[in-house]
Parts: structure tokens; sequence; C-alpha cells
């Protein structure tokens, strides 16, 4: 099994294996020019967003700066936008629905690491290299993320959601809801 499909299973795998940088570094080159584009190329815009991403459906708009891992596990629904300088780590599948309003500096995580740094860190090929392991994030149709807003490894934020600037979510959100905080908790029906 590649470290690519460990990865995309949730086992722990090798990031500095090569098929992976390689990924990596198309992403790299890709958001580069992306992120220093004049913003009314729209259709230059459109067609480096349609290489990166694994989906990307009509209507979606993605201000620069974006920066992602690898780009290719992340699908976005029709008529989503994604404000500036939002950080996708995109270790595993991020799926966004239809309809998203996904705030500034909103974070996705689908990576962790083992707490104990004993764990953690293991020598590779006779070096240091840290132990990682994913889990996909999804988020439902007609959901806004607040501002600031962190998303952690394998949260499920459901449809018609709103989640307050500065949330960082923990644990998964049902539908139609509004949630904030440190921890992200529900404060009540919509």
């Amino acid at each position: 099994m590649s470290e690519k499909e460990k990865m995309l299973r949730g086992e722990f795998y090798d990031s500095r294996d090569s098929e992976l940088i390689d990924i990596y570094h198309k992403a790299r080159k890709l958001l580069k020019i992306y992120n220093n584009l004049d913003s009314e190329l729209t259709q230059e815009r459109e067609r480096i967003l349609t290489e990166l991403l694994e989906f990307k459906a009509k209507g979606v708009w993605i201000e620069a700066p974006f920066y992602c891992d690898y780009g290719e596990n992340i699908s976005i629904g029709e008529n989503t936008f994604i404000n500036t300088n939002c950080m996708f780590l995109d270790n595993n599948k991020i799926t966004i629905g239809k309809n998203g309003l996904i705030a500034p500096y909103v974070q996705i995580y689908t990576a962790s690491h083992p707490l104990s740094a004993s764990e953690r860190i293991v020598r590779i090929k006779k070096e240091s290299r840290y132990l990682t392991s994913t889990k996909p994030v999804s988020i439902g149709d007609n959901v806004w993320v607040g501002g600031n807003s962190v998303i952690f490894p394998g949260v499920k934020i459901g449809n018609n959601v709103t989640i307050g600037a500065g949330s960082v979510v923990t644990k998964d959100v049902p539908d139609n809801v509004l949630a904030f905080g440190n921890p992200c908790v529900i404060q009540r029906k919509l």
C-alpha cells in the first residue's frame, strides 16, 4: 500500500514520501500563480482551481491568497464562496457543500499526530519524522463558517449551520443550528 493510500485511509503514513512531495510541489506551484493573479483574470483563476482541486462546482469563488497542502483532496459545491487567507490542510478529504460561506482566516485541518512526543517522533530512513494520521472533514450545504474559525480532523458539520467567528470546532455539529465558542457548542436551533 502506498503512503498516499495510507494517508487517505487514516493510517499513519510518511508525509515525506516522494509521491506526496510531488503532489505538494504541484499544488505550491499552482497556488503561487493563483495567489498572484490579477483578480480580473477570472478564466485563468477558474483553470487553475480546476487543475488544483478534486472537484469545483459552478459558481465557486476563492479569494486569494488561498492555501492548501495538496488541493486534490478538496471538493467544493456550487456557489460556495471562500474568503481570503483560508488554510485547508487536505491530507484527507475536505468536502464543502453548495452555497457555503467560508469567512477569512478559516482553517480546516485533517491531519493529526500522537500527543506523546515519544509516540509522535519516529526514525524513518535514519531521519526523525513525525507520525501523522488523518480524518476527513465534511461541511454540509448552506453553511456559514465565521472568520478565524478552526475545524478539527474528522468533524462533520451538517446543513444550514452557522459557526460563529473565532470558533474551535472539535466535534460534529448537526443540521440547522447556530454554534460557536472554544470549544464550539450549539447555542440554538435555526
